[in-house]
Parts: structure tokens; C-alpha cells; sequence
């Protein structure tokens, strides 16, 4: 298994490396140590099996964490065991760090795939239109078309596809080459399908013209997945819903069962 490089080992090495880093900091105070200037030295026996901070400094019986910190309970063969975030400026003492380390509750830390403020700054630029006037069948059979009212979407077993709704659907770029975000734009009209919460209907709303970038308004995206030979479009806001229909119901949102999450795309037959 190949090693995963030490990234603050290489930064201590490049800067140790460096004829002018000693020049550098001389400036700097003996309360402004440097971060390169960290410890390495072996964890103390006495710490082993006990929480104690990720910081280069000694603590006293009540330390005071200036800044978010972790603080990490290792076994003696240097195992980390577990793990708790602290928030800012948070008092905490060994008898805190002890409670910790007894708690048989604690939560587990799991790695995030991406965090919210990094999805937010996500841009999605328009390619093309990939598929012109196509119709969503759903499992049932059942062909997509306009509610009474015109703003919403609904299912309906058709003997006559004329009468389903067309889409346009645009490839917009994803930073995942796995992905291919998309829009469903009614073919003809100005009116995108955009997604909502959980078991509520999707909306058709209208733009001036196709969004050549779309970075906020993430509504109108769907990751186009095909697996076998049925399409799903989870929405691009909502990660874990999909397009979905359901007897008596509107064209919603939906995580899967009882609501129908696969469609096969047919091309019109006008």
C-alpha cells in the first residue's frame, strides 16, 4: 500500500530548506511562535488513552481553546481512538476531557463528500441542448403532461403521446466527470422544471432565456443518471430526491418508494 505523504512534514522540511527562514522570523516575539516551529517530539506515556489538544503548547488544569480545536484520545500504540470538535473560545478542563473519554455515546466522526459552503460555490455552465422535445415515461407506464392549472406537472397513462409534454433538455459542466447536471425546459416555452422539498410538486418556472451560468439557483439542475435502460434526475439541491411521480399525485420529490423514480426517455413521435 503506498504511503500518504506527510504534507506538514514536507512544509517543515521546505522551510527548514530555506536560508532566509531564519532571517525571516527573528521579528517575531517569543508569543508569536511560528506555525512551522511545531513540536514532533513522541507523544508522553502518561498521555496515552487520555484526550488531550492538538496544540504545541502545555495546558494548564483549565486551558482555554482560543480557536476551533480538536482534541484526540490515543492508545499506546498510538491508535487514534476517538475524536471531539471544540468550538471557539470554549472552556474545558481534564475533568471535561475524562467525560469524554468515558462517554460510550460518543458520535463518530465521518468524513463529508462536500461540505455546504464548498456545493456553494460550485458554478454549472451551459453546453448545449442535448435531447429535443423528448417525453418522460415513468415504470408505470404513465407519460408526463400539464396540470389544469398549467403550473405543475402530472402523470397519465396516454394513448395518444401527442398529448405528453416535450422537453428540451440542456448539458450544463459538472466539476465530477460522473455527473451530467441537466435542465428540463418545457420544449418551445420559457418554463424549466424546478425542484422543491420532499413530497412537494415540482414547479415550472418561467425564465427570459436558458441560463448560460447557473451557480445559486441549483433548483433547476438534475444529475442525469441511466442505469439499465431507466433514467433518474436527482436534484441538484436536493442530492437525495429524485423526480418522481405517485398515484393521485403531482410530479414531486422524492427519495424513492412508494413514489416511482424511473423514467425512460422516449423521442416524440410529431
Amino acid at each position: 500500500m503506498a504511503k500518504v505523504p506527510d504534507l506538514f512534514e514536507d512544509l517543515k522540511n521546505c522551510y527548514s530548506e530555506n536560508e532566509e527562514y531564519g532571517s525571516d522570523t527573528e521579528h517575531l516575539s517569543v508569543n508569536q511562535k511560528s506555525f512551522y516551529d511545531a513540536s514532533y517530539e513522541p507523544l508522553p506515556e502518561h498521555s496515552m488513552d487520555k484526550f488531550m489538544p492538538l496544540s504545541t503548547s502545555e495546558t494548564s488544569k483549565t486551558s482555554r481553546l482560543n480557536f476551533q480545536e480538536s482534541v484526540v484520545m490515543v492508545a499506546a500504540n498510538g491508535k487514534i481512538l476517538k475524536k471531539r470538535r471544540l468550538s471557539l473560545n470554549q472552556f474545558i478542563t481534564d475533568e471535561d476531557l475524562e467525560a469524554i473519554a468515558n462517554d460510550t455515546e460518543e458520535e463518530i466522526i465521518k468524513p463529508r463528500s462536500a461540505t455546504y459552503s464548498f456545493r456553494s460555490n460550485l458554478k454549472y455552465n451551459f453546453m448545449r441542448v442535448i435531447s429535443h422535445q423528448c417525453i418522460l415515461n415513468d415504470a408505470r407506464n404513465q407519460s408526463l403532461i400539464r396540470d389544469p392549472t398549467g403550473r405543475y406537472l402530472m402523470a397519465a397513462v396516454l394513448n395518444n403521446l401527442d398529448e405528453a409534454v416535450k422537453f428540451d433538455m440542456g448539458a450544463y459542466t459538472s466539476s465530477d466527470d460522473s455527473q451530467l447536471p441537466v435542465t428540463l425546459r418545457i420544449s418551445e416555452t420559457r418554463l424549466f422544471v424546478s425542484a422543491q422539498n420532499e413530497d412537494e410538486p415540482v414547479l415550472l418556472k418561467e425564465l427570459p432565456e436558458t441560463p448560460r451560468t447557473i451557480k445559486d439557483e441549483t433548483n433547476l439542475l438534475f444529475f442525469w443518471e441511466k442505469h439499465g435502460n431507466m433514467d433518474y434526475f436527482k436534484s441538484a439541491a436536493h442530492p437525495k430526491l429524485f423526480i418522481a411521480t405517485r398515484q393521485e399525485k403531482l410530479v414531486h420529490m422524492a427519495p424513492g418508494l412508494p413514489s416511482v423514480t424511473d423514467f425512460q426517455i422516449l423521442e416524440s413521435q410529431s
